[in-house]
């Protein structure tokens, strides 16, 4: 498994909203995986704003933004869809396409007024509506006597260990995800807490999603 494997991409998707010297901004983000969804989604947004100045939009996919683009809709030429995608980019997010609506208000911002209404419009969006980290881990499945339950809950718990399931049998069942880095010396830590009583089965790869609470999307 590869770390860049994991990246960074919108919590869900969502819309907020922003006042500049009268004129409107609204961004509107969406997770897309292929440039056919962020089209559709682009084309959507578009029919639901028909009325407004402009609707400009960028998009990155790919996990080394593979497929990109931008559009100024009309805008003065660089001053919209290319300051979007920088703004999405600087944010380190993957797999997301961004459409700005701007309702004109009657004040001219200027070509530099316009790039960063532009592109604070899809911080502040990104900012509102929250960033996840989709990491690929392994789940690892292995059983505990009830007596052991406890301390293993304990060690889990200390260590933000991600718990998929617990079945309660004849012993108790427990499913974890962690990153493939990690997993040897889980097991280590596992069969040291359990004094070498434990086996451990492998169980499927899948993309969980980890909270970033801090907006510092650079160091992640």
């Amino acid at each position: 498994m590869s770390e860049k494997e994991n990246f960074l991409t919108i919590k869900e998707n969502g819309d907020h909203e922003i006042i500049i010297k009268k004129s409107k901004f609204i961004a509107s983000l969406a997770r897309t995986n292929n440039p056919d969804e962020a089209e559709a989604f682009i084309k959507e947004i578009s029919k639901k704003y028909h009325d407004a100045t402009h609707n400009t939009y960028a998009y990155t996919i790919g996990l080394n933004d593979d497929k990109v683009k931008a559009s100024d809709n009309g805008e003065p030429s660089g001053t919209a869809g290319i300051p979007e995608l920088k703004a999405l980019q600087l944010m380190n997010l993957k797999n997301v396409t961004v459409v700005v609506t701007r309702y004109f208000g009657g004040i001219k911002l200027g070509a530099g007024g316009l790039i960063r209404a532009y592109s604070n419009s899809v911080t502040k969006a990104v900012e509102a509506i929250g960033v996840v980290k989709r990491v690929l881990q392994q789940e690892i499945i292995f059983s505990v006597a009830y007596p052991r339950f406890d301390e293993v809950q304990h060690f889990l718990s200390e260590n933000d260990i991600f718990v998929a399931n617990t079945e309660y049998g004849v012993d108790i069942k427990i499913s974890v995800f962690l990153d493939e880095k990690d997993v040897d010396d889980f097991k280590d830590k596992i069969i040291n807490l359990l004094s070498g009583k434990v086996e451990f089965q492998n169980g499927e790869k899948r993309y969980n999603e980890i909270p970033i609470k801090d907006n510092n999307f650079h160091e992640q």
